[in-house]
Order: structure tokens, then sequence, then C-alpha cells
């Protein structure tokens, strides 16, 4: 049998979720718990990737089982066992082809921005004290839907076949005293998030023009986007699937 784990996580201590050799990822630290609870050792497989640091208020992933699952009682041992910065908000059954990966249809990011510095959000956002048009990074950004290929804002060593995302909503909201982009796509690029990001605030500074973001999509290069920003203020915040992936 197949179930789906929809979990949240606080990423400052661990290596992204994905594991590493040498590293601490979220996947390790749950599958080393959740192979507590069975005979033998449960493997998991993530909706995605985040990068070190990146926080997840909305991630799922997919583990097989021919064991007999009380799921309440999983889900409140597997809590119990979790360090506090890793939380399971619900397992459920689905069929037995669906796939955490594959099956998801949208995934949204938040990247937080604070413009006077704050104790309070050391790490959950970042403190960027330069003056933005926030006009322009929005003009900027509402050009990304009309694109498809996005090699420009992905790291270069990757082992995609495409880079082809179906981008579907960009735009910088004022929340709050917090300046916080919000992207939805089909899929994400490895650091395409953050070097979207670092690109809007060279527009948003006045360093670049707007039609600077058609310049460096067309040129598929990623020398020509911004840096990369501070992977502690993105946060994983949403995925979706089709309704009828759950077991009936």
């Amino acid at each position: 049998m197949r179930y789906f784990i929809e979990l949240s996580y606080f990423g400052k201590n661990y290596h992204g979720w994905q594991n590493q050799p040498h590293s601490i990822s979220v996947q390790e630290v749950l599958e080393t718990n959740l192979s507590k609870l069975f005979p033998q050792k449960i493997e998991i497989t993530g909706a995605g990737r985040t990068d070190a640091g990146v926080h997840a208020s909305q991630m799922f992933a997919h583990f097989d089982s021919s064991e007999e699952i009380d799921l309440e009682v999983m889900q409140y041992k597997l809590n119990s066992m979790l360090p506090k910065d890793i939380a399971i908000a619900d397992i459920y059954p689905v069929k037995d082809d669906a796939h955490a990966r594959f099956d998801a249809t949208s995934r949204s990011y938040e990247y937080h921005i604070v413009q006077q510095k704050d104790v309070f959000s050391i790490d959950t956002a970042w403190y960027f004290r330069h003056d933005l048009n926030i006009d322009l990074m929005n003009t900027a950004a509402e050009k990304l839907l009309k694109y498809t290929n996005f090699k420009c804002f992905s790291k270069s060593r990757t082992d995609v076949f495409t880079y082809n995302c179906r981008i579907d909503r960009a735009e910088w909201v004022n929340e709050n005293g917090k300046l916080i982009f919000h992207i939805t796509a089909d899929r994400f690029l490895r650091n395409m998030v953050r070097a979207i990001v670092g690109t809007l605030l060279e527009i948003g500074q006045e360093k670049k023009p707007v039609s600077y973001i058609d310049e460096v999509i067309k040129s598929e290069d990623r020398g020509m986007a911004g840096t990369s920003v501070p992977g502690h203020a993105l946060y994983l915040t949403k995925i979706t699937y089709p309704k009828n992936i759950r077991f009936n």
C-alpha cells in the first residue's frame, strides 16, 4: 500500500530536503524515524527538493508498506519522535501508482524580505535595506508568465532534461510590514526562485530596466541573471495534486 505524508519543516538545521552523503537532510531524519515504526527500512520520495536552509509550510512525500497501519497512531508516534522543527500534518493512503513528485500539478513558494532590521526575523526573512520600486518589480515579474524556458535561472550543474516551466503567478505583495514574493508554477528548477528574486531586486533598485528580465530569459545564461538570494527566507508553501489521487 502506498501512503502520502504531508509535513512542514523549519529548514535552518538541514542541508535541504534530499539525502546528502555528509550532511543532515529532512529526508534522512524522516526516513530514520519512520523506519523505527516498521520491521524494515522505509524509503520515502519527496515532492521535490529544497535547498539548504529553505523552509516548507507544506511538503509531501510517499512511501510503501505491506504492514497494516493505524494512521492516527502512526502520525502521533512520528510527531513524538521527530525533532521540533519537523511536523507531520497528515498521513493517508493513495493509489498504488500515485507519485509525490510526478503527480504534483503545481508548487508555490514565497520569499520574505524585511527592510528594517528585525531581530525576530533573523532566520525567517532577509534584511534588505535598499529602497525598492515595487511597481517596477511587479511589472518585470508579470513578464515571467509569458515564457517557458528558464535555463537562465537554473544551477548550471543539474540533471534535468528540460528547463521548461509554466509560471502561473509571480507577484510582490506587502504583507504586515514584510515584502513577500509569491510564485506558483507547475515545476521549478534548482535555485530558480532565488535567482529570480535576485534579478527582480536589481530591477527594483533601478540598477536595471524592466526589459532586462526579457534579456536575461532569452539569453539562457545563468551569468546574466541576478545573484541568488539567501535560502533562509524562502518557503515552499503549497503543492497541489489531482483529487482522484487518494485511495477510495
